[in-house]
This record gives structure tokens, sequence and C-alpha cells, in this order.
């Protein structure tokens, strides 16, 4: 263990936020603390990380644990530039690159032992320098830096000039580039665009030392935590699984629960009935005082907590559309005809639910606004089907009158309904008395989004566009909204960066980009798939076409160098030959002087020459021979 919290408890001015909080972290542990909106989730790691004091309870840690905490809102102050502040994470690493430098300097100017043992030193320091990433950590930054879209245009500028988004995205990546034994991460997801989160998982889970992490990202949750913890009021629920894991289990825990806790009820109504009846009759008081013994030392069960108020939503359509609801083809979207993305096409057919993918920036809700009429295509148009009914779901929530109340809000568009359904149905989205009368203004971003699916819902539309429905909202109203969409009628067109929502309500994924549009026949998990089996082929395809040129370029070398052997040859046969007839001029020479004198001195030297000139001769007719016969071949 590295840390722990026994019998931790948080109260507020009387009020308990949560009790009898017991909680181990192991060394290697990957926890995902989950529990609902207002739980005190964010408390609980302020308490473990020793920024805020229990009410009671205690935290034990391993001396020296070497800890990092990531705020919701972390930020960090520092006049230096973003390059150089991660530089600082390695000031004793770059300490001792400075002190091998000077050694490697004082090796020039030593000799003996004195040079032995600087060498000795020297090896040790170097194989330290080493295993602690003194080789590698130059490139670390920036592998870091990029991964969190902080490009090298952006290295040498000062942190103080960062907004807050940035500023928080830069406070991780130097966690990360810390290594502590313990990361204890609150939403780190937020300001995070779908490629750093996939890139932020893969880091996390192989990361090496222990993680505890609240987020209200599933997919996020499912792909790194290996334990789910459960904060309730009274108590903390451990379940050694992911996030999906837990939420299946704790189903059938509740399950459980509810089934024991109505036996026991039955069963001490019964007890209570018996000693009711019975303990002012002399015959039967004993057996009276026995059961009401037992119900004394009855360990009462805590009535479950599955029937917490969560929204009710529901979406149903008047009437059904055609078989066709939607086509776009070769349409172009994006601002005063600057072009976002596209060319988009599209078919949409009655009970799709299909999800627009891409990255930030490329158009999604452009897209979506308009197919909406909202902002016009660039080039083409939205053809719709047979009796569709639109309804639209904005994320800018930009459609509430802020000065109305709740209440009127929803009767500006719904004036004929009797007052009592309209408030039962705000009742269903959590809004029950006094809180019809807030006005919209004053309402939060989560409340404000209930209202807008309140009001979606009484529209009875066949075919829902929903941008990003799920921003603000917690993950029990989340999990609310997806079992209504996919039970929906309907058809539905969707932009969301909730990969789990996407996962569960979606079963086609159009993904956009600068060059187009293609369409995927499943879920996000199978989108993910058929991306990756796209980008192998096209690495195979790359690879195939490197080789290609690289053959390529191997024959125009091998036939440059082939016909420059050639030429080569043919000079050489060339010089050859031109050697032979001066050879046999010179023995047509000698052998005309051997002939005019009676010298025998003379004569000997003269047939010296000559048999020279016949074995010059002869090499050069051998070399004429190979080389020609390599002309040939």
């Amino acid at each position: 263990m590295i840390l722990q919290g026994n019998k931790l408890e948080r109260s507020f001015a009387g009020q308990v936020l949560f009790e009898n909080i017991t909680l181990q972290i192991g060394d290697k542990d990957r926890i995902a603390l989950v529990g609902r909106n207002g739980a005190g989730k964010s408390t609980l790691l302020k308490i473990l990380v020793g920024e805020e004091q229990p009410s009671s309870g205690t935290i034990d840690q391993k001396r020296d644990l070497n800890l990092s905490y990531l705020a919701q809102d972390s930020r960090f102050a520092s006049e230096k530039t973003i390059f150089d502040e991660m530089l600082h994470v390695f000031e004793d690493l770059r300490q001792d690159e400075q002190q091998l430098r000077q050694m490697e300097t004082e090796m020039g100017q030593l000799s003996g032992d004195a040079l032995n043992q600087l060498m000795t030193r020297y090896d040790q320091l170097t194989e330290n320098f080493r295993q602690r990433g003194g080789f590698t950590y130059e490139s670390d930054i920036k592998t870091i830096l990029n991964a969190f879209k902080f490009g090298q245009e952006m290295w040498q500028m000062p942190i103080s000039e960062l907004s807050g988004g940035q500023n928080t995205r830069l406070a991780l990546a130097k966690m990360l580039l810390e290594k502590p034994d313990l990361l204890v991460l609150d939403e780190p997801t937020n300001h995070l665009d779908i490629e750093t989160i996939a890139w932020l998982e893969n880091y996390l889970v192989h990361y090496s030392g222990a993680l505890l992490i609240v987020s209200h990202d599933r997919y996020f949750l499912d792909k790194v935590a290996t334990v789910t913890m459960d904060l309730r009021p009274h108590g903390l629920d451990v379940y050694a699984g992911n996030y999906s894991y837990f939420i299946q289990e704790k189903a059938q825990r509740l399950a459980t629960e509810e089934k024991n806790f109505e036996k026991q009820q039955k069963e001490i109504a019964k007890l209570e009935d018996f000693v009711q009846k019975n303990i002012v009759r002399a015959s039967t008081t004993k057996r009276a005082q026995s059961r009401r013994k037992q119900l004394e030392k009855m360990e009462r069960l805590e009535k479950p907590d599955s029937h917490q108020r969560s929204a009710y939503i529901s979406f149903h359509a008047d009437r059904p559309s055609g078989n066709k609801v939607l086509s776009l083809k070769d349409t172009m979207i994006g601002h005063e005809g600057v072009p976002l993305s596209g060319p988009i096409d599209l078919d949409v057919s009655r009970m799709d639910a299909i999800a627009v993918v891409g990255p930030n920036g490329i158009g999604k809700s452009t897209l979506i606004k308009s197919i909406i009429g909202e902002i016009p295509f660039v080039k083409g148009s939205a053809m719709y089907g047979a009796n569709v009914d639109q309804g639209y779901y904005d994320q800018t929530q930009s459609h509430l009158t802020p000065q109305n109340t709740v209440l009127e809000e929803i009767w500006s568009d719904f004036s004929t309904l009797p007052e009592v359904e309209v408030r039962n149905r705000l009742g269903a989205f959590l809004f029950s008395g006094e809180d019809v009368k807030k006005t919209v203004s004053v309402l939060s971003g989560g409340e404000k989004a209930r209202l807008l699916l309140a009001k979606l819902s009484l529209e009875n539309n066949n075919f829902l566009i929903l941008d990003e429905p799920t921003n603000h909202l917690d993950i029990d109203s989340k999990e609310v909204l997806e079992n209504a969409l996919i039970d929906f009628d309907g058809t539905l067109l969707f932009v969301s960066h909730d990969r789990y929502f996407i996962n569960r309500v979606a079963n086609k994924v159009l993904e956009i980009s600068q060059s187009g549009s293609q369409l995927y026949l499943g879920d996000y998990d199978y989108y993910l798939e058929k991306k990756a089996e796209q980008e192998q082929k096209q690495m195979a395809a790359d690879t195939a076409s490197d080789r290609s040129d690289k053959t390529a370029a191997q024959d125009y070398q091998a036939q440059k160098a082939s016909q420059k052997e050639v030429r080569r040859i043919n000079r050489r046969l060339e010089e050859i030959e031109v050697s032979l007839e001066a050879l046999d001029d010179r023995a047509a020479a000698l052998h005309a002087e051997m002939s005019q004198t009676n010298d025998a001195a003379a004569l000997m030297d003269l047939q010296k020459e000559v048999d020279q000139i016949a074995g010059q001769q002869d090499d050069l007719w051998q070399e004429w021979e190979d080389l020609s016969e390599k002309l040939e071949s």
C-alpha cells in the first residue's frame, strides 16, 4: 500500500457529506472514483492529497511518497516559456549532464591513476544518468508537448500568455513528465479533444505508477481503470473491474440488497406485530419479550439508494416518417463561402442512429446547423424525405429565453397544454415545486440541458438532430438520455464527443474531414477498428510504394552503373588495341634491327626485349577477350 484512508468523514455545518470511508491504494492500482453529482468525489481527492482535512479519520501514506494532483481548475504560475518549464522537471538530470561534460574535459588533462579513478566515476554516473532517462528526456518533452497540442511554434511562448484551458493541459503534461508514484486526476479529459484523450488513455494504461481518477468520461474510465470505487454518503463500495463492469455488478448488488431489505422489513413487521399482540398476555409475554430482544439485536439493513431521484426522459414520434429521411449529395459546409470540410455525402434512413465525428474545428456543428437551415451550405443542399418532422437540440442553449421562468419556457411553445401536464413533464426532468419558478438565466448548464430536452420531448418529432446533447449532464442523466434514445421510435443524427454515448446509441458513424466523408456501419468501437485496419492497409501500401520506388531507384542506379561500365570497357578495349598496334610496330622494328646485326650480345638484348613484348601482347589479348565477353553479357 502506498496510501490509505481510514474511517474518513467530511461534514459542512453539521451536514455529513460522506462518512465511514476506508480505502487503500496499491503501487500499481488504476482506480476510478465514481458517485452521483454532489457525492463529494473532488472533496475526497483533496483530503487524500492533503489539500483539505477530514472532519474525522486518518490518512496514512508511504514514506517519501511522490504524488501529483490535478484539480479540475489546476493552474500554475510561471515566468518561464513552455519548453523551459518542462526542462525544469529534469533539473537534476541536467546538472548531472553538465557534470559529465566537465568530467570529459578533465579526462584530457589527467593520466595514470587519477585518470582511471575519473573514468570509473564517469562510467558509474553515465549508467545512472542512462537509467534515469538522461539520454531521452528532451525527446520525452517533445513527445508529450506535441500530444497535448503544444506544437513547436508554441514552445517559446511564455506560460503567462496561455488560456486557462491551455494552462490546465500543460499542468497535466508536466505531471506526466514527472512520473510520480501516484497520479491523482480530477476530470483530466476536460479541455482535451478525442485524439488527445485517446493518446492519454494509452499512456496511462502503460503508466508505471498508481492512478486515482475522477472523470465523467465513461469510455476513458473503461480503458484506463481496473478498479472502480463507488462513493456513497455512508461508505465506499469497491468493484474489481472497469466502469462497465461496475454498472453491471452494481445493478446486481442493488437488486440483491433490495431483496434482502424487503425480506428483513417483512420479518421486522412480523416480529413487531407478534410483540404488539402478545406482550400483554401472560401466556405469551415471554415469547413476545424474546421477539423484542431479537428485534433489538437485529442489525438493520440500510435501504438501498437505487430509488434516488433521476430524470425520466422519453421521446416518441407522433407519426412515422418515410423510409428516406435525409439525403446529402456532394455538399460542402463552411462559413461565408469558405469550406471547412467536404464533399459530404449521406443518406439517412428511418430508424438510423448516426453519430457525426471528426477532429475539432472540422465543422461538425456547422454540418448540423446547415442541415436545419441555420447556416447555408457552401455547396449543395439537404433533401428531406416524406413526413419528416425535425427536432433540434442546440448545444449553445441559445434557443432558451433568459427572462422566462422554467414553467413559462415550456408554455411559450406549448400554450394549449394543461398546467398539470406541463408540471408533470417538468417533474420527470427533475424540475419540481419551486424549481419551476426559477428564471432560465439562473439555471446551471445541466438544468438548462434538461429543460431543452424536456421541450424536445414534447414536440414528438420523428427525426431528432442533436448537437452535443450530453454536455453539462451528469452520468446518471447521460444514462437516462441514452436509454431514451435507444428506445426512441424515430431517427437520430447527432454530434457528440462522448464516446461511451456514441457506442451505446449509434448504429452508424459518419466521419467528416477536409477531404470528404465516410460512413461506417457500426458503433464507435467498430469505427475505431475499421480506421485502424485502413491505417494498416495504407501503411502497407506506403511501404510497398516505398519498396517499389526504392527498387526503381535501384534499377535506375544499376542501369546507370551498367552504362558506365560499358563505356569503361569500350574505352579500355580501344586502349588495348592502340597498345597492341604499338607493340606490333615495336616488335617489327626489333626484328628488322636483329636482321642487320652480327653482334651476339646485342642480339641477346634484342631477343630479350622481343620476348617481353610477346608477353605483354599475350596479356593484352587475354584482357581483350575477357572484356569482350563481359561486354556481350
